[in-house]
């Protein structure tokens, strides 16, 4: 057994010793080539491109539709480096009060103005504009535009005079984001349809190539057509991708931008990527809300609402929306002014706190009886239906546990989702008693406390005008005041915070806030002025190899 071994390792050696040595070369060893850094393109990652688009639509408020309108609409204002408006001098030639009685706002539109498809920006703009957010439900500081009575042109639309029924000194804040009024006028859906899934035409350094929300993927082409000086980078693209996708895409390069809403885990994994990523907060003109609509029939009763607001933990809300990310750092604790706003104080009582026992107090008071199933007055439960728009997934997170703490102290409730402005149209026979949204807060003050607390005056007296349902005649006239310029919005604001806090018709959580995550390769990026947020200088991005 051993010989027959020795001999086969023999065996072995002998055949090694047959086998040709590997032939040595001295050609050189190339690696795959690769591809060209594309300069001229930046590649941003989003969360989300859902629509709509319409910047004027509580509904479409979120962080893809202010990059988009602020990219592709025109404004006759836009913030300075300040924040205080500034007339867009690539659309505007002049804006001015040229006369006091009746109040009168002369606007004068560039010759050169023009959408995408080659018609002129021009006075029916205007109009349609007008028209659409004094007529339309769900849409975003209207009591500016019901102030105006008249609009004339001339020279051909590019000179536009706006009448007032009484002075507004939040003029300079209208007519921002135009739309296409040739083409959105007699659209099927008008104005409900309108810029829910595209942009007919645009009027800015940029044009949509592509917008295709099954690939979650919006291209933005240079506007070879915008009369204005023309855009550093030859595209765009905002593409979408879960949270580990995105920073991966950062990580290789192949994203150079993010723009994510996150919570304390995503923030931290952007983080993580310094030095070559760096991050900052860009806060959102939004505050997330809590409504408990007056005009809903179980919701009448003010105990009723005051023992509501009692049952509901504000800190657990705020935990759930936010998930300790970047909006857990501006809990808002005023009405009308966002934390990031200029002016901005905390007005919310100090005995405003999660207390059941008051609750049961104030239910009580107003009549009801707990029993096994529930609270019930005269036979009858109270049950209520909880709002919020199904295209926000924070929101509907908000709204069951607003469901799961009523329901701890004996509130039946239940969850609905709703789709565009169905939410914000207190009126409707089907409209939810208590509502989750994002409050738009990024307007001229006064014109925003008008808007979204204010009263109209109409043959049956003085109704609501606002997505809340409320109106109070008591309050109204400081309401008017701050609106027209005869009071200043701080002195109003002194007298109408605690009313709307004793109203208990509002329960504000935090301003929404996004992480900006940006390459070092890029440059010319900013959180933006005001409420702009970064795209309001995209124009002017540069990428380097």
């Amino acid at each position: 057994m051993l010989r027959k071994a020795l001999l086969a390792i023999v065996a072995l050696v002998a055949l090694a010793g047959c086998t040709p040595a590997p032939r040595l070369s001295d050609a050189p060893v190339s690696s795959p080539a690769q591809k060209p850094v594309d300069t001229g393109e930046v590649v941003v990652g989003v969360d989300s491109i859902a629509g709509g688009y319409n910047p004027h639509n509580f509904a479409d408020q979120s962080a893809i539709t202010t990059a988009l309108s602020t990219l592709l609409l025109p404004s006759v204002f836009r913030p300075g480096p300040d924040g205080t408006p500034q007339l867009d001098r690539t659309l505007m030639t002049s804006a001015g009060v040229t006369k006091s009685a009746p109040y009168t706002v002369t606007y004068q539109i560039r010759a050169d103005a023009s959408w995408s498809d080659a018609a002129p920006v021009a006075a029916e703009d205007f109009v349609y504009l007008r028209e659409q957010l004094t007529s339309q439900a769900g849409v975003v500081d209207a009591a500016g535009y019901r102030l105006i009575e008249d609009i004339n042109a001339r020279d051909a639309g590019k000179t536009v005079e706006v009448v007032f029924s009484k002075p507004y000194p939040g003029w300079r804040q209208l007519f921002t984001g135009l739309l296409p009024a040739h083409l959105l006028k007699d659209a099927p859906g008008g104005y409900a349809g309108a810029l829910q899934n595209n942009f007919p035409a645009t009027a800015g350094p940029y044009a949509v190539k592509t917008l295709d929300d099954d690939r979650g993927e919006v291209v933005l082409e240079r506007n070879d057509r915008y009369w204005g000086e023309p855009a550093t980078l030859d595209r765009i693209v905002l593409r979408r991708a879960e949270q580990a996708g995105l920073v991966d895409a950062l990580d290789a390069g192949h994203d150079q931008m993010a723009l994510v809403r996150t919570d304390s885990v995503g923030a931290k994994l952007l983080g993580e990527l310094a030095p070559a990523v760096t991050t900052s907060t860009v806060a959102r003109p939004s505050v997330t809300t809590v409504l408990l609509r007056p005009s809903s029939t179980q919701l009448a009763d003010l105990p009723v609402r005051q023992a509501l607001m009692a049952l509901l933990d504000r800190a657990k809300l705020i935990t759930v929306g936010t998930g300790n990310g970047p909006s857990a750092a501006l809990r808002a604790d005023a009405q009308v002014l966002a934390p990031t706003a200029p002016g901005y104080q905390p007005t919310m009582p100090g005995d405003l706190t999660y207390d059941p026992a008051l609750a049961e107090t104030l239910l009580t008071g107003a009549g009801y009886v707990r029993t096994a199933a529930g609270w019930t007055r005269d036979g009858r439960p109270l049950r209520l239906v909880i709002g919020a728009a199904e295209e926000r997934p924070v929101d509907e997170r908000i709204a069951r546990e607003v469901q799961r703490q009523l329901a701890a102290a004996g509130v039946s409730a239940e969850v609905t989702l709703f789709d565009g402005a169905a939410l914000y149209s207190p009126a409707a026979d089907d409209a939810p008693d208590v509502v989750v949204v994002s409050r738009p807060a990024g307007g001229d003050p006064a014109t925003m406390l008008a808007s979204d607390f204010g009263c109209v005056s109409t043959s049956a007296g003085l109704t609501p005008a606002n997505p809340v349902g409320y109106c109070d005649t008591g309050v109204q006239p400081t309401v008017d005041a701050a609106l027209t310029g005869s009071l200043s919005v701080s002195d109003a604001l002194v007298s109408v915070e605690p009313a709307l806090w004793r109203a208990a018709v509002s329960l504000p959580l935090y301003q929404q806030a996004d992480v900006l995550a940006v390459r070092k390769e890029v440059a010319g990026v900013s959180s933006g002025v005001g409420f702009t947020g970064p795209f309001a200088g995209a124009a002017f991005w540069t990428r380097t190899s």
